[in-house]
Order: structure tokens, then C-alpha cells, then sequence
């Protein structure tokens, strides 16, 4: 859309209903159901422009349900219901670019990973949010996690990095993962806001550690 004017600026045709979208630059990625991925170039003054379809049965095995643009807009982070992310780089990266990793889970349980966030200065540093209600804070590049939140014990739909990367927001409320019937009349809708430290962010001091998360701001 162009807010200036009452009609789209383009029309896309996807192959299935729309689960997640992301915006990056001129980049556009998409996911629907049936696990299909398509990636366009926006590019303000000329027509939206097919970059890459892929079907991604072979990356995640459960409908996906989130999707976020690499800042650098090279590839793509993608989540399912299934616990599990997958990083995609565009072209033919190396099995060391491109990979998937297990997150959000407790013991046995599996929760899905709602919402995937980047670092904006950092473009190597994510936030991956799930249905365990837990908050993590990864490193694309080293592999590993450097911090995990305690859990807030209701489940996680968003969150996001400040312009400047200095406060992690997020949200906790009912996802409807569960369907109506566990869904509590009355329960609180929370804002969270986490300032983020510099060794928060350094792969190298990271010892996964987990703080009292920060009070929130009830809404």
C-alpha cells in the first residue's frame, strides 16, 4: 500500500493463505500454509518482482508460523508450530550458512516459535519468542544461544528490538494455539520491556544465564 492513495500499489497472488510476512528494505518474504515461502523485491517506483519460491518441507516438517528478513536482506529466518527454526541465505549457501535448530522446548513438550525478531544494529543477534513463554536471545554466527528468560507461564505472540537495539519489548497473552476452550475471560495482557546490555549480546561473556525478567507494563 501507499498511504497517499486508497488503492494497493500492487497486488500479490499467493498459492495459499498468508501465515506470516516480513519487510526488510526492498525485501519482501512471505509464508502461507502448506509450508510454501516466497521472496519479492519491493523496490519503491517499480512492480513487485519474484525473487525466490520454495516449498519447505525439507527445512521444517510443521506448518510454519512466523518468518523474519535478515537486516542485510540475504536470506531469511523462518519458524514453526514444531519448535524448530530455520535459517535460509539466498543462492547456493554451504550447509554451515543454511540450517535449522530446535528452540523452544521443555523436557518433552514442544511449543511452537511465534515470533522472530532482529537485532537492528547487530544483524547476526535474533529474539525468538514461543508458546513456552519463554524469551531467547540468539547469535546466527556463533551458533549458540546468549540469553534465555525465565518464563512469564503464559505464552509469548510477539516482540521486538528498539530502533536503537537497546530495549527488548514483548508481549505476553493467550495465543490460541489451544483453541477457545482454554482461553481464561480476564487474564491480563502484558508488556514487557527488557534493556539489553552490550554483554548480553557478546557471544564470548554469554553463559546462557536467565535474570528475573523486568516488571511489565499492564495494559
Amino acid at each position: 500500500w501507499d498511504a497517499r492513495s486508497s488503492k494497493p500499489a500492487a497486488v500479490l497472488n499467493l498459492p495459499e493463505r498468508c501465515y506470516a510476512l516480513d519487510i526488510k528494505g526492498s525485501l519482501l518474504v512471505v509464508a502461507t500454509a502448506e509450508r510454501h515461502i516466497i521472496s519479492y523485491n519491493v523496490q519503491a517506483g517499480a512492480q513487485p518482482r519474484e525473487i525466490e519460491r520454495t516449498v519447505a518441507k525439507d527445512i521444517l516438517g510443521k506448518s510454519l508460523r512466523c518468518i523474519s528478513a535478515f537486516p542485510d536482506t540475504k536470506g531469511y529466518l523462518v519458524g514453526g508450530i514444531e519448535g524448530r527454526c530455520a535459517i535460509h541465505i539466498f543462492g547456493e549457501p554451504s550447509k554451515e550458512e543454511s540450517f535449522e535448530f530446535k528452540c523452544h522446548r521443555v523436557g518433552k513438550d514442544v511449543f511452537s516459535v511465534n515470533h522472530i525478531s532482529f537485532h537492528p544494529t547487530k544483524g547476526s543477534i535474533f529474539a525468538t519468542v514461543g508458546g513456552d513463554g519463554i524469551v531467547n536471545i540468539w547469535d546466527m554466527d556463533s551458533k549458540q544461544r546468549l540469553k534465555g528468560f525465565p518464563s512469564v507461564n503464559r505464552t509469548i505472540p510477539c516482540a521486538a528490538f528498539s530502533s536503537q537495539g537497546d530495549i527488548l519489548a514483548y508481549a505476553s497473552s493467550y495465543d490460541w494455539s489451544k483453541g477457545s476452550s482454554f482461553y481464561a475471560p480476564g487474564h491480563p495482557n502484558e508488556i514487557y520491556l527488557h534493556r539489553v546490555t552490550d554483554k548480553e549480546l557478546n557471544p564470548s561473556s554469554s553463559k546462557q544465564s536467565k535474570e528475573e525478567p523486568c516488571l511489565p507494563r499492564r495494559k
